[in-house]
């Protein structure tokens, strides 16, 4: 039975993927209260304007995808709306367009918090939200999508959260950015090595066709790992010791890595998917109690 209208727009907004996109957010508006420089309305903006570029990025990489070919009836991830005919091509390159908008119309108002340069940002990210897997170099279809969700969805969307509560930028901003930006590029990494094949099919040459799979276990790990001694070094940046609560996820971390390894069927990676994105959630929220209660 297909699926009704508004259940296929979402499950085309990818939301296991959403916490990549909360978790920064929560991460620089702890560092904008334990400066003293907590504002609401500008760390809302801040969470809607990251929202809707995740869910632009996701849309525009349905549709990129189908039109490259990568989305095929090999494919072993989760239904893809525009390569399973559940909606048209033209309607997803649409709804596209129009929720990036939104998301440059929301980022417009950060300028009374930030200053007009801020909308060179917003335009960037929305361009990078294309340029992922559109234009004439698409940044994922040639190993450089993990570069981007680090910059943009790690040290971009953490640092200017906390910057446009504050009015300035932080150390502490930075590595907290490092930490989430690490734990939601293996999102990516955990997409990338499920659909090997499939992108190697395609000419996708992402960093998991050109490394290979036991590259992206390690990288994995190490990302993990980095993003673990974060806590650490915000420590002695003088955020305090609350912020060590972020290391009772470690095991958790420790365990993916393993699951890691040993994937094979489509079910592990759809389950560590989901596990993975739990884990950036729960990373996100113990760091930031810390950084509060620092």
């Amino acid at each position: 039975m297909k699926p009704s209208l508004w259940k296929i727009w979402l499950l085309a907004a990818r939301p296991k993927t959403l916490p990549a996109a909360v978790v920064p957010v929560l991460l620089g508006t702890a560092v904008a209260v334990h400066e003293g420089g907590f504002r609401f309305i500008p760390a809302f903006i801040c969470l809607i304007f990251a929202l809707l570029i995740q869910v632009g990025t996701n849309y525009a990489n349905d549709y990129f995808d189908y039109r490259s070919g990568a989305d095929t009836d090999k494919r072993i991830g989760p239904v893809r709306a525009v390569a399973s005919g559940l909606v048209a091509p033209q309607a997803m390159w649409r709804a596209t367009l129009i929720v990036l908008g939104a998301a440059f119309v929301v980022g417009l108002l950060l300028v009374f918090y930030g200053g007009w340069w801020l909308v060179a940002v917003g335009i960037l990210s929305i361009i990078c939200a294309i340029a992922y897997t559109g234009g004439p170099y698409p940044l994922g279809y040639n190993g450089l999508g993990d570069l981007f969700v680090f910059i943009f969805f790690g040290l971009v969307a953490v640092m200017f959260t906390d910057y446009v509560q504050t009015g300035a930028f932080s150390w502490g901003a930075f590595w907290a950015g490092v930490g989430c930006g690490l734990l939601s590029v293996n999102l990516l990494v955990v997409n990338n090595a499920r659909d090997i094949e499939t992108d190697r099919e395609a000419g996708k040459r992402t960093l998991a066709v050109r490394l290979g799979y036991r590259f992206v276990v390690l990288q994995y790990a190490l990302s993990a790992l980095i993003a673990f001694a974060v806590p650490d070094l915000l420590m002695r940046l003088g955020y305090g010791g609350w912020v060590l609560l972020t290391l009772l996820l470690l095991p958790v971390a420790a365990v993916l890595s393993l699951l890691f390894a040993r994937a094979r069927r489509p079910h592990d990676f759809h389950l560590l998917l989901a596990r993975t994105a739990q884990l950036l959630l729960a990373y996100g929220l113990l760091l930031s109690l810390g950084i509060v209660l620092g």
